[in-house]
């Protein structure tokens, strides 16, 4: 009877064991496989998406037009690259970082050089980048349709680094458009020589007679002129705004129309003709933009719109240039070759808005075309014995702060390059109220 129990017992245990392993053995994380799904709907296509704007008439077009653009072809990027103070407007990257950072464009005191410093550069791991498609487009391939192409970097109104800030530039129209654009083509700050801080401009209206620079007093060199001297190149969104020249008392400093009713794409990148609008920025020939809400008739022979406001302009370049002299020698540069000015023939004395100085690098042929020059008054050590021996004979200048804003804006009016199509009203103020200073 015993054995009849146990036996049932090792049996029933046999069995729950069993069980038990069929159980574990059976149990896994996949588990039995289930039924069919039924077919989904088939979604967009990743080529289709990009077709969208990677096409002939969009992508293509816009490239081809690109690479007759200055941005693409010019040497600028390479030249500057690595440059902090220059790699805000020369350097894709550097551009983007002042941007997505809000750098201010003011200068203030460092206690550590005890100085002043222009707070409005790049950093040097943001110095690189040629001027391409994702400095000015913000979003591309962010989702990957077509309005990634419309969101641009900055629309914001551009602080004027040539003002420390202190003056603010919002051409509101086209969405502020205009303001991406002026953020790089607007004029650079110039600085007192002995401790960088900037140049007291308001001075040349209300001290017109102080001298910028002493040779006889040091305690009155606000600023070393040399060769190079001035606004750098970017004038042309001061005169377009109407702000940032130096404002002489005189006839009124209005705007023309242009300033608030038109952007700065309506014009540089209307439908393209040759190698003008479009995404090549060029306008040189192109009257599209001209002709297609504003006007009707504007061409390269018309009298009123386009001839006749240049030709003003262009004899007040020459009138003011003739008045900034000092014994008889022209303080304005001429140069005569067309591959180093890169405003040669728009004024019929080819003034590239260089100062009249003696430079052997820069400058050294200058003498014979401006019957004369100045002396240098900051000379290199990789001059020559001859340089600096034939530098000493040259005479020397001595501005005074009414030449230094007529100058100021003689650059601004010459290298903004349209002569006053931008702004008539503005440029043919700034430039007869200069003339003007000089009775």
């Amino acid at each position: 009877m015993k054995r009849k129990i146990y036996s049932m017992l090792l049996m029933g245990g046999l069995l729950l064991s069993s069980a038990v392993l069929i159980s574990l053995t059976s149990c896994n994380k996949t588990g039995p496989a289930g039924a069919n799904g039924s077919n989904g709907a088939d979604g967009v296509s990743a080529t289709e998406a990009c077709k969208a704007c990677h096409n002939p008439s969009v992508v293509d077009r816009v490239a081809a037009e690109f690479q007759m653009s200055k941005h693409e072809y010019g040497i600028a990027a390479e030249e500057e690259a690595g440059s902090t103070s220059c790699g805000p407007c020369h350097e894709q990257e550097g551009f983007k970082y002042v941007c997505a950072n809000n750098i201010p464009s003011t200068i203030t005191w460092d206690v550590g050089t005890g100085k002043y410093v222009n707070n409005y550069t790049t950093v040097a791991g943001s110095a690189y980048g040629a001027i391409g498609c994702y400095t000015c487009h913000s979003s591309l391939h962010t989702t990957y349709g077509y309005s990634d192409m419309s969101a641009l970097t900055s629309v914001a109104p551009v602080a004027m680094t040539m003002w420390g800030g202190n003056k603010i530039i919002d051409l509101v129209q086209s969405g502020g458009k205009g303001n991406l654009c002026v953020k790089c083509h607007q004029p650079r700050p110039l600085t007192v020589s002995s401790n960088s801080r900037l140049f007291p401009y308001d001075s040349c209206v209300s001290q017109p007679n102080l001298l910028v620079y002493d040779t006889n007093n040091t305690a009155l060199a606000f600023l070393k002129p040399g060769y190079r001297t001035g606004i750098h190149y970017g004038a042309a969104g001061a005169i377009f705004s109407g702000k940032g020249g130096i404002e002489f008392p005189g006839i009124s400093y209005a705007s023309s129309d242009h300033t608030t009713a038109a952007a700065c794409q309506d014009c540089h990148m209307a439908p393209i003709t040759g190698k003008s609008g479009g995404h090549s920025f060029f306008v040189k020939g192109n009257f599209n933009g001209c002709n297609a809400s504003c006007h009707s008739d504007v061409s390269s022979s018309s009298t009123g719109k386009w001839n006749t406001p240049r030709n003003n302009i262009k004899g007040l370049l020459a009138t003011l240039a003739g008045k900034l002299t000092q014994n008889g020698i022209e303080i304005m540069n001429k140069n005569t070759d067309s591959e180093t000015n890169l405003w040669y023939g728009i004024t019929t004395s080819n003034y590239d808005g260089y100062l009249n100085f003696y430079d052997p690098i820069n400058n050294p042929t200058g003498e014979t075309e401006n019957a004369g020059q100045f002396k240098n008054l900051s000379t290199s050590s990789s001059w020559t014995a001859a340089q600096i021996a034939h530098n000493n004979t040259l005479p020397r200048l001595q501005l005074s702060f009414a030449q230094f804003g007529a100058i100021i804006n003689f650059q601004l009016c010459l290298r903004e390059y349209s002569c006053g199509i931008h702004n008539y009203n503005y440029s043919f103020a700034l430039l007869t109220n200069s003339i003007a200073m000089f009775p």
